[in-house]
């Protein structure tokens, strides 16, 4: 989501929670809450470490049936124990009926026991898969849309383009990795800091660098003849004559489109 700016270029505060404004991609505007974004992302954390142990649980369970190939013949024999500890030794052939009803009933129970044990997790790990994924899109959405590229006008590398075209070209480069945001390269190689030597960069350390390595950068900065928040420098001619593409155009392109458009230095619009 972008900020809605002021006339003077500040960025728009809500009168009443005194939060600032964000413009959704359907139009509306809306205060920007960074203490109800943290809790969010918290809650998420949780939850999905609640479901991952719950998974590792259920995997330990499973593994108490390690070792064993035939629960049959295993139960067979502790009732054979059984029965000889307590002196209740039977015939032949009552000790073989007692092994067969004993070994159905625990066939029965071990079978609906593996069945659950593996349901159970199945559903867990479709729940932290869940779960980590819609962690993974808050995070790195909301790190695009706080993100001093856009919010800066003072930042060397400020972006000319909304938060929403730059995670769409740019978001694959980023992971959650232990609760942060990790940047890639375009070689898939972790990017580090260039102020804090052997250390990850932060996210927006790794945006700038990945915008240093785009091959259309100058379409995507704000330069100083730039005109209007979605205007981009460039040596084909003004703001006037480049391409407008509108939001609903721009989102139902496939990627490879997506990127002729930024290339091209397209303006969006709404």
């Amino acid at each position: 989501m972008p900020f809605k700016f002021n006339a003077d270029g500040t960025i728009a505060i809500d009168g009443e929670k005194k939060l600032p404004i964000f413009i959704h991609p359907n139009g509306t505007e809306a205060p920007f809450d960074a203490d109800t974004t943290l809790g969010t992302i918290t809650r998420l954390n949780g939850e999905a470490k609640t479901h991952r142990e719950a998974k590792e649980a259920a995997e330990q369970r499973l593994k108490s049936f390690d070792g064993i190939e035939d629960g049959v013949a295993a139960l067979a024999a502790l009732n054979t124990v059984k029965s000889l500890s307590s002196g209740e030794l039977k015939t032949a052939a009552q000790v073989k009926e007692i092994q067969d009803a004993a070994a159905k009933t625990a066939q029965e129970q071990v079978a609906a026991q593996a069945k659950a044990s593996a349901t159970q997790l199945q559903e867990l790990t479709a729940q932290l898969e869940k779960r980590t994924s819609e962690l993974n899109t808050h995070m790195i959405g909301g790190g695009f849309s706080g993100s001093k590229l856009f919010t800066d006008d003072k930042h060397p590398l400020r972006l000319a383009i909304p938060p929403e075209m730059a995670k769409a070209y740019f978001g694959n480069n980023f992971k959650v990795e232990d609760g942060k945001t990790v940047p890639y390269d375009a070689a898939g190689n972790k990017i580090f800091s260039p102020t804090r030597p052997g250390e990850i960069a932060d996210f927006d350390e790794g945006l700038a660098q990945l915008v240093q390595a785009c091959p259309f950068k100058d379409q995507i900065l704000k330069g100083s003849g730039a005109s209007g928040g979605g205007a981009t420098g460039g040596s084909g001619g003004g703001a006037g004559n480049a391409k407008q593409v509108t939001r609903a155009q721009y989102e139902a392109a496939d990627p490879s489109a997506r990127a002729g458009l930024l290339s091209g230095g397209a303006v969006l619009v709404d």
